[in-house]
């Protein structure tokens, strides 16, 4: 048993991780809203909905004295695979968004309210958001200001806007900057044509102007006009529905063509090729059955897909393009199959950060596969990025115990594409080199030649 090196944020319960079971402990300081909370309909609404994780109230001994002297502790169910926002692509953030906004309503009209806002309280079960903070729910006081504002505006609102506006992914900066992106800090970004708007000036050019300003003035003005202020319950609603509206019609701006966008029509497959492919990754998938699925590489998700029809549990799909992940998110929403498709610069993957190093979990930290596919792959990261294929083989090997890699010789259309303006350098990019080192790692259950070219698919068993 131990704690999970997040949970430190929150005083109201901790969260603790005993074999596949996640318990929280209700803390003093919280007892009195989970008690106002426990007493509504809210959260069985909440867990009919598919919004929220169910959980049920157990003996503090399961914790094997760790509760202390806690009234309350929580069993919840376990998510399959832990996600953060700075992962997620638009489409999947979005419907965070809408989620947390959706929660936020019901709770009110229930006499409850969320005390924050954050975008970590919102993890994926496929492609449906599903809400994890059971002790985010608090007892509404008529008047009560949206406290959360603020965080919702940075970790969900801001993002949004940085690509809707800019057409810029929000990716590489949520990751830098794990509070999201600051308000004052988009609000110089936009051009002064688009703060016209009543919105952006609402929540981004005031917000930014008086956050500028509470730094000016004296703390104790500050707590006593917030210990003032009222916000009607009608208006805290008015306000939240307008910005569900707002968000659910937001689009990225950057619709142009991408580096992969097109890749399920221009690859150099032919069609009986192609079927070939699709064939052996669901024979792998039906002999296997792997409860989860990595698919490093998986464009639009067609071979996940492919899988799950042949068996597979559930997906996680990894890519590096906005447009391919977005298609690939509203495909598996409107089919409501569970793949989960993620961003990922494969030579610079998520790392352990936050406080110690602890607190966000790096991608091979957080779990591990039962069955990984590595396809059109390895001569990316080999060619483009300079990974040397050894080390290469190693990391996608790591994953899971058994999986399909795919071998791309250097006389393949798409390898001499990669290597047309630069220098061949890579001397044990070979057929022979890629065999030779897998089988350091893993035996080889199966090959097989789907291109003309010599393209080969290699079915491993660590």
């Amino acid at each position: 048993m131990h704690i999970d090196p997040a949970s430190f944020r929150d005083p109201s319960g901790n969260v603790f991780l005993i074999d596949e079971k996640v318990f929280r402990t209700v803390n003093a300081p919280a007892i009195d809203d989970f008690e106002y909370v426990e007493s509504t309909e809210l959260m069985s609404r909440l867990v009919e909905k598919g919004w929220c994780v169910e959980s049920k109230v157990v003996d503090p001994k399961s914790l094997n004295g760790f509760a202390g002297n806690t009234k309350y502790v929580l069993q919840h169910s376990k998510i399959p695979f832990i996600s953060y926002p700075y992962e997620w692509p638009f489409a999947a953030l979005k419907a965070a968004a809408l989620l947390h906004l959706d929660i936020h309503l019901l709770a009110l009209s229930h006499g409850v309210t969320l005390s924050d806002a954050s975008a970590y309280n919102v993890q994926f079960i496929g492609a449906s958001p599903i809400f994890i903070d059971r002790l985010s729910f608090v007892r509404y006081h008529d008047g009560d200001l949206w406290v959360g504002h603020r965080q919702f505006c940075e970790q969900f609102l801001n993002p949004l806007l940085l690509r809707a506006l800019l057409g810029i992914p929000h990716n590489a900066w949520y990751r830098g900057r794990l509070e999201g992106i600051a308000t004052e800090e988009l609000n110089r970004l936009i051009p002064i044509t688009k703060k016209l708007s009543f919105r952006i000036l609402a929540h981004v050019v005031l917000q930014s102007s008086f956050q500028k300003n509470a730094r000016k003035r004296p703390d104790a003005t500050q707590t006593e006009q917030i210990k003032q202020a009222r916000l009607p319950l009608a208006s805290l609603v008015n306000m939240l529905g307008k910005l569900r509206t707002w968000i659910e019609g937001l689009e990225p701006a950057d619709t142009g063509p991408t580096v992969w966008g097109d890749y399920t029509k221009s690859h150099s497959y032919a069609s009986a090729e192609h079927d070939e492919k699709h064939q052996f990754v669901a024979e792998f998938a039906k002999a296997v059955q792997p409860k989860m699925l990595w698919d490093i590489g998986c464009n639009t998700g067609d071979f996940s897909m492919t899988a799950i029809e042949a068996g597979a549990g559930s997906a996680i799909g990894f890519d590096f393009d906005q447009a391919v992940l977005d298609l690939g998110f509203s495909r598996s929403q409107k089919t409501k199959a569970p793949f989960l498709p993620l961003f990922l610069d494969a030579a610079n993957p998520s790392p352990d950060q936050g406080w110690a190093a602890k607190e966000r979990k790096g991608l091979q930290d957080r779990a591990t596969a039962d069955g990984l596919l590595a396809l059109a792959f390895v001569h990316h990261m080999a060619i483009a990025k300079n990974i040397p294929l050894k080390g290469l083989l190693s990391w996608l090997t790591g994953f899971a115990p058994q999986g399909v890699i795919e071998f791309v010789p250097k006389s393949d259309a798409m390898v001499q594409e990669l290597l047309r303006l630069r220098k061949d350098i890579f001397e044990d990019y070979t057929e022979e080199a890629f065999f030779g080192y897998l089988q350091e790692f893993a035996t080889v259950e199966r090959s097989l030649q789907v291109s003309q070219s010599g393209r080969k698919l290699v079915w491993y068993r660590r």
